[in-house]
Parts: C-alpha cells; sequence; structure tokens
C-alpha cells in the first residue's frame, strides 16, 4: 500500500485536531474529514472553551494531565505567536495558580476561598476554521456528508477515525454515550476583563476577544437545542451575583450546544469484520464537557493508534504455511 487512504468522521474540534496530527506520524497517507456539519454550526462553536480540565472517571489522572499539558502547550505556543480548596491536579499546568487572598475574597461574600490562575480560551469559530486550514494546506479534504454506517467508507478508505462524537450513539452503536445539555449567554460587556467562575463550574463569567460568555447549564439527557428563556433569565441572574456589572451588559445572544459525555473517553482500535472484509477503526470521542481542555493531548494518542493501523496495513503478518 502506497498510500493510506484516512477518514476522519467529525468536523468538531476532536476531529479536525486528530486530521491535522495524522499526517505527523503517517507518512504517505491522504486525508479525507467527512461530517453532515462544520463550523460555525457544531458544538464546538458553542463550547466557550476554556482550558479548566474536567476529570474522566476510569483514565488515569497522569494520562489526563498529559492529555491537558499537550494541548495547553500547544494553544499556548499558537497564542504567543498570534469546589475544593484542595489544589486541582492541572494547577502545576496552568499559569500562576494560587489561593485568593482575602482581600480578594471580599468580593464574593458567598465563598469561603477561591483560586486565581491564568488559563487559555480557545474559541471554536476561531480555531476550528484554523485547523481546516492546516489539514488543507497538506492536500487534506473536508466533505460535507452525513455517514449511516462506517462500512460506507470501506473500501474508499483503508482506516476511518470516528470522531462522531454524540453521532457515535447511532453510528457504532454506543448506547453509553449521552447528550448535556449547555445554554449560554454570549454578551457584550467589554469592561469585563477577567474570567469568574464558581466552585461547581455551573456559573461562569468567561471574556473573550469578541463577546463575554456566561454560563450555564448541564441538563443530561436533553436533546432540545432551541433556547429556554427562563434558563436565559437564570444565567443573567446568576452571573449578576458574581458580577454586579453585568446589569448593563447589551446585545445578549443566547447559544445551545449537546456535550457528548460518556462514563469515559472511547481513544482505542477497533477492527470490523463483515463477510470478510475488514476495516482498521480508531474511535476518538466522548470528551463531554472536556473537549477543548484535552483535544489536542488526545489527538496526539488518535493519531499513534492511526500510526499502528497503517503499520500493521503496510507490513502484515504472513500467514503460516502448512
Amino acid at each position: 500500500m502506497d498510500t493510506a487512504r484516512i477518514a476522519v468522521v467529525g468536523a468538531g474540534v476532536v476531529g479536525l485536531a486528530t486530521a491535522v496530527r495524522i499526517p505527523h506520524l503517517v507518512p504517505r497517507c491522504s486525508i479525507t474529514v467527512i461530517s453532515d456539519t462544520s463550523t460555525p454550526g457544531t458544538t464546538s462553536d458553542v463550547a466557550a472553551g476554556m482550558l479548566i480540565p474536567h476529570a474522566y472517571p476510569g483514565t488515569p489522572l497522569q494520562k489526563q494531565k498529559q492529555w491537558f499539558r499537550e494541548t495547553f502547550d500547544h494553544l499556548w505556543q499558537i497564542f504567543r505567536s498570534l469546589a475544593t480548596e484542595e489544589a486541582p491536579f492541572w494547577a502545576d499546568v496552568v499559569l500562576g495558580f494560587r489561593k485568593m487572598t482575602e482581600a480578594e475574597l471580599r468580593k464574593f461574600p458567598q465563598h469561603a476561598f477561591g483560586h486565581t490562575f491564568t488559563t487559555l480560551k480557545c474559541e471554536g469559530p476561531t480555531y476550528l476554521p484554523w485547523l481546516e486550514k492546516r489539514i488543507k494546506e497538506r492536500g487534506g479534504r473536508i466533505l460535507t456528508r452525513r455517514i449511516g454506517s462506517l462500512w460506507e467508507l470501506h473500501p474508499s478508505f483503508d482506516v476511518v477515525v470516528n470522531c462522531s462524537g454524540l453521532g457515535s450513539r447511532q453510528l457504532v452503536g454506543d448506547s453509553k454515550i449521552f447528550p448535556v445539555r449547555g445554554q449560554v449567554l454570549q454578551v457584550q460587556a467589554p469592561w469585563v476583563k477577567h474570567f469568574i467562575r464558581d466552585g461547581s463550574g455551573l456559573t461562569y463569567i468567561y471574556p473573550g476577544a469578541a463577546s463575554v460568555t456566561l454560563g450555564g447549564t448541564r441538563q443530561e439527557g436533553d436533546w432540545n437545542l432551541s433556547p429556554d428563556a427562563g434558563i436565559s433569565r437564570d444565567i443573567l441572574s446568576r452571573c449578576c451575583a458574581l458580577e454586579p456589572s453585568l446589569h448593563g451588559a447589551f446585545d445578549i445572544r443566547e447559544k445551545v450546544g449537546l456535550r457528548p459525555c460518556r462514563p469515559g473517553v472511547r481513544l482505542q482500535k477497533e477492527l470490523l469484520v463483515r463477510d470478510g472484509r475488514k476495516l482498521p477503526v480508531v474511535h476518538h470521542y466522548g470528551h463531554g464537557s472536556g473537549g477543548f481542555s484535552v483535544h489536542w493531548g488526545t489527538a496526539l494518542e488518535a493519531a499513534r493508534l492511526v500510526s499502528e493501523c497503517v503499520q500493521t496495513l503496510r507490513n502484515p503478518t504472513p500467514k503460516p504455511k502448512l
């Protein structure tokens, strides 16, 4: 096999990052990204994009920290060129992590303690086109197409990477993945310069390049993509309690996205077999609320798995002679 034909199903931050990374580990390959939607219509475009990791049960913390560090370092290089008191496992990855002083806490009388640190905010509507450009610069293609079965891609592709998120429920029959609905407000409040996040992470204020994101909700099993006016009022009320100046926010826009959640990230190889045909698949999905925080680290790992699949195809084990 001269050129390995690789299809990546899914064009969110996980899929695009994986498509960017694969050619670095798989020489002589062609990349095709296939998805029924693309930026700015993905869940990644709705996400606040704050690099504050979420713990994945079943995955060792050192592995999660590696994913976060690799993602943080990757985004830091891009941007440089462009409720517990215990310190979280990622405290030494972000910048300047420390406990808040008593003077700083006076602004939040309803909280007994807090932390302050500097992290990154990765905004999907800007970052996803950047990833798409890198894919195309290396000769990759991006197709808008709905896939009903991974077998539709056989024999046109040698390896398939499944980054379909919630689509994996129907695409590969994964009953463990479910939506967690998130509703946010994007407002104009240019005087807000620092982010604020309560201990549970449910209420947050994240200033960005063009707007301030106010959140949020975690509604498990809710597939509704239509904004709820009552929830919007609740979000604004909670955020104003943390930062009263937000009563003056204007140009308020409602956004909804469905986080692809499961008990842990699915990052593994699978060999599909049907009627004597074989299709190597790398599954890479289920990041939930933490996609932006670890996407580059998990993409590196997914690319290594793709490389293993291609090596097996290029150097098949010889069949024993009888």
